[in-house]
């Protein structure tokens, strides 16, 4: 993907996990997209805690959601890869907010660099189990199914399957996901001929080396409800001058 020519600043976020029992964190996310002064904002999945199918966007916290977003996109570009928890936003959901569908991964060209972007999922090949269940969850029959499905049943189903993946997360590294895989993460950069990688998913938010001259970027989740733990949100912002970590209250600032 060639970024814009005129764009100046480009910010990445992920994991936000919006859900109607996160107030604090939707309304820092609303004034985050209308405050910011990125000329484009790439949101690396888990945006929503769940998402049912692009049809629940017409009604209550989902229809405030698709608000913002609309909003923002009038001022911003915006651009957003689905996670392990919002994998069913669709073509309809990101047309109708003016939203670009980045594929998982993408390499993104600006100011003479290239970079890889993923949600991060996909790299945790070590969690099996998981794995096994990104692969049926994926399915394009499964996803046929399951949106046919009426829609108070789709988001009964969801809510199970968020619980067994909460209760799985506190069976590991005190309620942490899994690292990614460093070797395959070094595989997909060098086939795609970049040593800069940006994902999120993890919750581990930092900057590390993966192996010599390949680098990461670890996105931080966002949870300003205090649901586990300080309040925390970041955003990683790349300019002309690289990319750099900022505390959201400090983005409106730069």
């Amino acid at each position: 993907m060639q970024a814009s020519a005129e764009w100046r600043t480009i910010d990445f976020i992920s994991d936000l996990h919006l859900a109607e029992g996160t107030p604090r964190t939707f309304d820092a996310f609303a004034r985050y997209l209308k405050n910011t002064r990125a000329d484009a904002v790439f949101i690396l999945g888990d945006l929503f805690e769940v998402w049912v199918g692009d049809d629940a966007r017409h009604e209550g916290f989902e229809a405030q959601c698709t608000e913002v977003l609309c909003e923002a996109s009038t001022r911003c570009a915006l651009g957003f890869m689905v996670g392990n928890r919002d994998f069913l936003v669709g073509a309809d959901m990101l047309k109708a907010c003016g939203v670009l569908a980045l594929a998982d991964p993408t390499v993104m060209h600006a100011f003479g660099e290239r970079i890889m972007l993923t949600h991060g999922d996909a790299l945790c090949v070590a969690d099996v189990a998981y794995q096994r269940f990104r692969a049926v969850v994926r399915n394009p029959a499964w996803r046929r199914d399951f949106l046919a499905r009426p829609l108070a049943e789709r988001h009964r189903l969801a809510r199970e399957v968020r619980d067994e993946s909460e209760r799985r997360k506190l069976e590991q590294m005190a309620g942490r996901d899994a690292d990614i895989d460093f070797a395959t993460a070094v595989r997909w950069m060098h086939e795609a001929g970049t040593t800069v990688l940006i994902h999120g998913h993890t919750h581990r938010p930092g900057t590390d080396g993966l192996a010599p001259g390949f680098l990461r970027h670890v996105l931080s989740d966002w949870d300003i409800d205090q649901t586990s733990g300080p309040p925390r949100a970041e955003v990683l912002r790349w300019t002309a001058g690289g990319l750099k970590r900022l505390p959201l209250a400090q983005v409106a600032e730069r």
